[in-house]
């Protein structure tokens, strides 16, 4: 295949791929920051509104019915909880937690208390297990939505400039998104954190290093 039949090939299935992706947009007329759905319906947030949008997953189509939550002002995410039927929706300095049967909400989580400061970013969810991305500090915050009780913290302060995203596996792991390794400040990376409490992969590479590194000490004085 020569370079100009390859060229016209990827042209031609970029095209296709485009109007497939365009028959099913819907323009909602805002900034959309967060998509979930539960059955056959879908829940949207948007930038800078207190108004979560419903919308029939088959259709595309907006409901006549929308949910408000009084003193929501920048929703960040949103994601379901199919157990107990209740959207969390991440602002910048709290979660909000909405039922999807009776529109009732409240404000389960505060992150900027006087014993701890962090700033949501995006929230993903397992079972009950509620996993909170922090860009600042990056950190990952895991809570039960039961009781709110944390269940795990991870700090990658020391190894990320930035925590883009993260998700847990069935695992039981951590999938995470990142810029800035430690490798190269200005890098984009996945990275996979290990099920081992408090610590995670970054961190175990360094103190292998370390191990590593004091084992050549301990041989090179042997030669010695």
């Amino acid at each position: 295949m020569n370079s100009h039949i390859l060229y016209a090939y990827r042209y031609s299935l970029t095209v296709i791929m485009l109007h497939i992706a365009m028959y099913v947009l819907y323009v909602v007329g805002c900034e959309v920051r967060g998509v979930t759905y539960l059955d056959n319906i879908m829940y949207v947030v948007c930038g800078w509104s207190s108004t979560i949008r419903l919308y029939n997953t088959d259709t595309l189509s907006p409901l006549d019915v929308v949910i408000n939550v009084t003193g929501m002002e920048r929703p960040w995410d949103i994601v379901v909880c199919r157990h107990d039927h209740q959207l969390y929706v991440a602002e910048p300095d709290c979660i909000w937690r909405v039922s999807v049967d009776d529109h009732s909400y409240i404000k389960w989580l505060v992150t900027m208390s006087s014993t701890d400061r962090f700033h949501v970013n995006t929230l993903s969810l397992t079972s009950r297990r509620l996993l909170v991305t922090s860009w600042q500090p990056p950190t990952l915050r895991q809570y039960n939505t039961v009781d709110s009780q944390l269940l795990s913290h991870i700090d990658l302060s020391q190894y990320v400039l930035e925590l883009l995203h993260a998700v847990e596996t069935t695992r039981q792991t951590f999938v995470v998104g990142y810029f800035g390794t430690s490798q190269y400040e200005g890098q984009w990376a996945v990275s996979e954190l290990l099920p081992v409490t408090a610590v995670n992969a970054f961190r175990l590479l360094q103190v292998m290093k370390y191990i590593w590194h004091t084992i050549d000490i301990e041989w090179c004085k042997t030669d010695i």
